[in-house]
């Protein structure tokens, strides 16, 4: 009886071989997830009773050879260790080895140091004016005292453009028109002369739109648009004899910035009342005075610093003086303050970079420096130190990449901040801008 039973209960052979003490020294850690249970119960407890020598069907012979293959599909490896598994982390999801990585762009290289360093003796060190403008010819236009000067970037040359009398300066703004060939020139005695760059010539004298000094000017094709200390500001088509077409109230105090955006549609004002204000020139108006279609009073020092930002169209940034601090972005569509940031000290000019989504602020006391922020996170790439004295003035160069500031301390420096310009394939191009006084064969 015991040896029966010993005998029904016994393992082939062929199913559990024996190990020799030489073999299999390394340790065996099953994995749970790749055995087959249900085929390991089936060869150890169904596979051994029955022999196909031993079945006389022929029948039931190939009945039990199909089974017997079918239960061994790709059971070749029951007690098995899994494949490695593919990285979780991994940002390509294409099994074709020959796929390349999408490449890092590299950090771009900021020069701290200025490129070079002019000196600007007379420099007016008043916030509330605009003494710095670089035009599309690649000329810079700087206002020392009653003198214009112009330096011709490309050649490196300097020369006087005009020197105001005494009793009509000093010069309290300037502004190249868009085709880089005329300049406006704001005067303290509440004047504003046009000035033909190329022949050296004074082309017109604007008068009666302000009772006292105009310190901001923007051009907007032939509309000039003058801000004054009156708290007024007034669009001149300087096509007509009559110039002035269109005045906006709003302002208390003196109008210190003036932008217009790239369609020319809409003006952004900031004035020394802490006050900015949007202008819309496309709404229809059978009246000569505008009113605003936003004004933000979020700032609480005086605005002067102005962007309209170059990839959306909508987006303006403004910066406040000493006692605020702040740059804040604006949809100019719904009025909104999409994002303030606190910079630390008083914030004089804003340059947004063509070419890459960035932002260039100038700041006053006590770093006077230059801080480039990346947008939209706006955290700071660098900042830029030289200037002994509270940085008011910013120009960009017509490629973009270089920005002149001008400062309290009478010097005006050149730095290479937004990087190089793009590489385009040079094509003859028509001329962008019309000259603007090719009509007109004289104007008083």
């Amino acid at each position: 009886m015991d040896s029966g039973m010993r005998a029904t209960c016994t393992v082939p052979e062929h199913f559990l071989p024996r190990k020799l003490s030489k073999q299999n020294l390394d340790r065996f850690i099953p994995n749970r997830s790749a055995k087959d249970f249900d085929f390991a119960n089936y060869a150890l407890t169904q596979g051994s009773k029955r022999n196909l020598d031993e079945v006389t069907s022929a029948s039931r012979k190939a009945y039990m050879t199909q089974l017997a293959v079918v239960m061994n599909q790709n059971r070749t490896r029951i007690l098995a260790f899994r494949n490695k598994p593919k990285s979780l982390l991994s940002t390509n999801h294409s099994d074709s080895p020959h796929q390349n990585p999408k490449p890092v762009k590299p950090r771009r290289y900021i020069p701290q140091n200025s490129e070079r360093v002019l000196d600007a003796p007379g420099l007016r060190d008043d916030f509330s004016l605009n003494l710095l403008d670089w035009g599309s010819a690649n000329v810079l236009a700087i206002a020392l005292g009653d003198t214009v000067y112009l330096w011709d970037a490309s050649s490196g040359s300097t020369s006087e453009l005009v020197t105001i009398d005494e009793d009509k300066g000093p010069v309290t703004s300037i502004n190249w028109t868009q085709d880089g060939l005329d300049l406006a020139v704001g005067l303290d005695n509440s004047e504003v002369q046009l000035w033909d760059c190329v022949s050296n010539r004074q082309v017109r004298t604007l008068r009666g739109g302000h009772e006292s000094r105009v310190g901001s000017l923007a051009w907007n094709n032939h509309i000039l648009t003058t801000g004054g200390m009156d708290g007024k500001i007034v669009n001149n088509d300087v096509r007509i004899r009559s110039s002035i077409v269109e005045t906006y109230l709003g302002h208390t105090e003196e109008v210190c910035g003036l932008k217009w955006s790239e369609s020319g549609n809409k003006l952004a004002s900031g004035g020394n009342d802490n006050v900015v204000h949007i202008w819309d020139r496309s709404l229809a108006s059978s009246k000569q005075t505008r009113q605003w279609l936003h004004r933000f009073e979020e700032h609480t020092a005086a605005v002067r610093a102005l962007a309209w930002c170059p990839f959306q169209a909508s987006l303006l940034a403004t910066g406040g003086g000493v006692g605020d601090g702040k740059i804040k972005f604006w949809n100019t569509h719904t009025g909104a303050c999409l994002n303030s940031v606190e910079t630390g000290s008083q914030v004089c000019s804003l340059l947004w970079s063509q070419n890459e989504r960035e932002l260039l602020s100038s700041h006053g006391f006590t770093q006077n420096q230059l801080t480039l922020w990346k947008y939209p996170s706006i955290s700071k790439m660098a900042e830029l130190n030289g200037h002994t004295s509270r940085v008011l003035f910013m120009a960009q160069s017509p490629n973009g990449c270089t920005v002149a500031s001008a400062a309290g301390d009478e010097n005006l420096r050149l730095w290479n901040v937004f990087g190089e310009p793009p590489k385009t394939t040079k094509k003859a191009a028509s001329k962008k801008y019309p000259e603007l006084f090719s009509h007109v064969n004289r104007l008083r």
